[in-house]
């Protein structure tokens, strides 16, 4: 009834979407905050009672309230992109593989069985063997022409120019950055990127750009489509489903 009457009122589903981004600043809950202190103490004098550990008499305070949850909390594009990104690279076996903005973590992870240098504007201040990390914007990568032969860049297009990571507003700043890993690209080599999805062009401005399924295979037509996905909600499927909405695609390519 409710995602009915968003789709058919543009004013509705936009001031749904504001409401829905600025939630996360206003959680401040002072009645549940006071709760899980008392809980908190209780279980602090309870301890406190339990001495049959000799080995720990110190205690420092240092109180976690909201981890006392029923499942494990997982935001489900990331999950199921670097899962499923992770998946093509150990089948690709790449001698060397080039990321360009990616998770730090995943790509952390990924680079402890294949060699990765990481592009980001952010620096990282933390150093691991198999990891070389290089400062770079995706407008502009620090790689000659056609010498990546194995690329990544999962969930970064869609947030480039719109100011939100610090970089300079660009009305064209997707476009501009799906043919700049189209430069680096070897013919041949392999792209993994992933993107919102929906029935048409959209910017949720200032998180990300969603595009229309005919707007973004347009701008990758010097592409080979070796692999899709489409995530919806928590499920993952093979087809694009327009009645579905917003969703990401997960994509496999290679450079004609």
């Amino acid at each position: 009834m409710v995602l009915s009457k968003l789709k058919k009122n543009p004013l509705l589903r936009k001031c749904y979407y504001f409401i829905k981004s600025i939630k996360q600043y206003l959680t401040i809950k002072p009645f549940h905050t006071f709760k899980e202190y008392c809980w908190y103490i209780n279980q602090l004098s309870e301890l406190k009672k339990k001495t049959d550990n000799p080995n720990f008499n110190k205690i420092i305070y240092y109180p976690c309230l909201f981890d006392n949850l029923k499942t494990t909390p997982l935001e489900p594009t990331y999950f199921y992109q670097d899962s499923w990104a992770a998946k093509k690279l150990f089948e690709l076996k790449p001698a060397k593989h080039v990321d360009v903005g990616s998770s730090a973590k995943t790509i952390g992870i990924l680079s402890q069985f294949t060699p990765i240098t990481m592009v980001d504007i952010r620096p990282i201040e933390l150093s691991l063997d198999g990891l070389e990390f290089k400062k770079g914007s995706i407008l502009k990568l620090p790689f000659e022409d056609n010498s990546v032969e194995s690329l990544s860049s999962m969930c970064v297009i869609e947030h480039i120019g719109l100011g939100r990571y610090g970089d300079d507003l660009d009305a064209f700043g997707s476009e501009k950055s799906i043919n700049e890993l189209k430069r680096i690209l070897k013919p041949g080599g392999t792209l993994l990127i992933s993107v919102p999805i929906d029935k048409e062009n959209i910017i949720y401005f200032n998180a990300h750009r969603a595009f229309s399924k005919k707007y973004l295979f347009d701008l990758l037509s010097d592409f080979i489509i070796m692999e899709e996905r489409y995530l919806y909600g928590k499920e993952v499927t093979e087809s694009f489903d327009q009645d579905k909405g917003f969703g990401t695609v997960f994509l496999m390519l290679k450079k004609k």
